[in-house]
């Protein structure tokens, strides 16, 4: 090849976008039947390097198209369009525990392809071509506004234009700390979603009292009096242990009016009456029945299993037929966090017996685990995690395989940019709603 090594092209189309938007690979001008190795190189914003590579051979032209190609091996195989992104694993030698996310929204998540001579796992000498790919998270116009009234620890996130906009509540886990390359995203899909931090701000570090359900209600306020808000039409999306209290305020607030709620891998199994520390504490006093692997992986998909009858220990069904809005919940079926798949079978069950469950839509997704994200998130079966009551990290095993996840995280997201524009747009042009590309 080295007669035509300077000539070879590589072209990665588009060069920017939003992570959740596909882009091709092609390489051209190679020699038929060559053997190369296409690989992806980032470097994330606590300093550490994650890569992904693939081994393809070029057809009788020389070429190479990703999108419909098969990769030979590497961190991905078979034909895998955006394997470069959701195969990213850290650099052999890293820090063990390591979970890739986007902490600075207003800064793109950069991504060197490059192309090598020949099938290669490490080292990645004799480059042929390479290119900067930017992912964002944030489309062009969207606004990104810090929230402190009323002792709030929020950040609005707003698409470009007069608006009004429909509006997103968005809540993440047990892990706490503001969170908001989602709610970034679902701006850019015109939504004003508003990432809400409910056990680590400022107060509760200080004070180590945690916030109450007035403080979920007074969030909702703030979106819903937002003048580019569409006041009756919000919804909530909670992951986790986000999505356990997406249940309980969908099902008890008097307040918050929501068009719709998504769930993920949640819990509606809590102690009805408690507060937001006692069910934080239910959740985690259960570490008895966590078991660890030989990879001194810690799992606790038996937490909270069998699924409890008494009604003071779960939103029940005399309570769930409460909810007059629709309920979407996104499961993962290998979820090694909780055993998501009973809970989300014994909440359609109460349903029926409610008379309601024609407001819950259930994803189930097999060999999937706990952290359903965003599309070509990196997969991430096992990760340094601990809760905000907790001491110690421990390695927490989320479950899953890598390419089912990968295909979940993509169906699951349009699926639920749909269930929010159906639920929240009415009878207005989702279309019209969609951010300028990047």
């Amino acid at each position: 090849m080295d007669r035509r090594r300077c000539c070879v092209r590589l072209s990665v189309q588009p060069s920017r976008g939003l992570v959740d938007e596909k882009f091709s690979v092609l390489v051209q001008n190679a020699p038929p039947g060559a053997q190369l190795t296409i690989q992806a190189l980032h470097r994330c914003e606590g300093g550490h390097n994650w890569e992904a590579f693939a081994h393809y051979v070029t057809d009788a032209s020389g070429t190479v198209n990703a999108s419909e190609d098969p990769s030979l091996g590497g961190t991905y195989c078979g034909v895998e369009p955006m394997g470069l992104l959701w195969s990213l694993r850290p650099v052999p030698g890293s820090k063990p525990g390591l979970r890739l996310r986007k902490m600075n929204v207003q800064t793109p998540m950069e991504v060197t392809i490059s192309v090598y001579q020949g099938h290669q796992t490490q080292g990645f000498v004799d480059q042929l071509a390479s290119q900067l790919v930017e992912r964002w998270y944030m489309a062009p116009g969207v606004r990104r506004i810090p929230i402190t009234e009323q002792s709030l620890s929020a950040t609005l996130f707003l698409p470009p234009g007069p608006g009004p906009f429909p509006g997103v509540l968005d809540l993440w886990g047990a892990g706490g700390q503001l969170v908001e390359y989602r709610a970034a995203l679902l701006a850019s899909h015109g939504f004003a979603a508003l990432a809400l931090d409910y056990l680590t701000l400022k107060i509760t570090m200080e004070t180590g009292k945690m916030v109450d359900n007035q403080y979920f209600e007074t969030a909702y306020r703030v979106l819903q009096q937002h003048p580019q808000v569409l006041s009756s039409c919000i919804a909530m999306l909670g992951l986790s242990f986000g999505a356990s209290m997406t249940i309980k305020m969908a099902v008890y607030s008097q307040v918050m009016k929501l068009k719709c709620a998504v769930c993920v891998n949640g819990s509606h199994v809590q102690p009805v009456d408690g507060s937001l520390e006692e069910i934080l504490a239910y959740f985690t006093k259960s570490i008895t029945k966590t078991r660890v692997n030989k990879e001194n992986q810690m799992t606790s998909g038996g937490l909270q299993l069998p699924v409890p009858a008494d009604p003071a220990l779960k939103v029940d069904s005399e309570q769930v037929g409460r909810l007059r809005c629709p309920v979407l919940m996104v499961v993962g079926e290998d979820d090694q966090n909780w055993p998501s798949s009973e809970f989300a079978q014994d909440m359609k069950a109460m349903m029926e017996r409610a008379g309601n469950s024609h407001l819950l839509t259930i994803l189930s997704y097999p060999n999937t685990g706990h952290l359903i994200e965003p599309p070509y998130t990196p997969y991430s079966q096992a990760s340094s995690f601990k809760t905000v009551n907790q001491h110690e990290k421990v390695m927490a095993l989320w479950g899953g395989e890598p390419v089912s996840h990968s295909r979940a995280q993509e169906d699951a997201w349009r699926k639920t940019l749909a269930f929010l524009r159906e639920n929240l747009h009415g009878n207005t042009n989702p279309e019209a709603t969609l951010c300028p590309r990047l």
